[in-house]
């Protein structure tokens, strides 16, 4: 047998107040998009907002469905979106929050699996890791330098017969 070990490395920061400026206004754009969440079963409003290598900001919110199956995440609606939009830009740094009935919402909340898997495969087609930004509306902010950090043991393409 053998033993191993898998470390993740994050940052974590008190509050905003000590990000860049930068991060801080992505990081607004993701909270104002929590108000552009179609949620009233969960009434958990999650909005993502990223930057692209051109400067542009693209966002997204999550999408339910009295079928909840046939909802989507915030994360899934900015990667459509972003693929919809046909541009050569790619994602840079994406940053996530939410506001949940009932919730403190001062703590982060990481991307679901289907999404984790999504913003992986995501990095793997461009080539190009980016920067995830994580918070509620207020306290802690976690940033990692990959989003295919959160999901060491991916799915991916190269394992499907070709």
């Amino acid at each position: 047998m053998d033993q191993r070990t898998i470390t993740i490395q994050y940052e974590s920061h008190p509050d905003e107040t000590t990000i860049s400026s930068e991060d801080r206004r992505l990081l607004d754009v993701a909270r104002e998009a929590t108000s552009l969440a179609y949620a009233p079963y969960s009434r958990f409003r999650v909005g993502a907002a990223a930057r692209l290598t051109d400067q542009r900001i693209v966002r997204g919110s999550n999408q339910e469905n009295a079928s909840y199956p046939a909802g989507i995440c915030a994360e899934r609606v900015l990667l459509a979106t972003l693929s919809s939009i046909g541009t050569d830009a790619h994602i840079t740094v994406m940053a996530i929050s939410y506001v949940g009935e009932g919730l403190g919402n001062d703590k982060p909340l990481a991307p679901c699996g289907v999404c984790r898997q999504v913003m992986a495969e995501y990095e793997e087609r461009t080539g190009a890791p980016f920067r995830l930004i994580l918070a509620g509306l207020n306290g802690e902010v976690q940033i990692f330098q990959s989003a295919s950090s959160l999901l060491p043991f991916r799915f991916s393409g190269s394992e499907l017969p070709q």
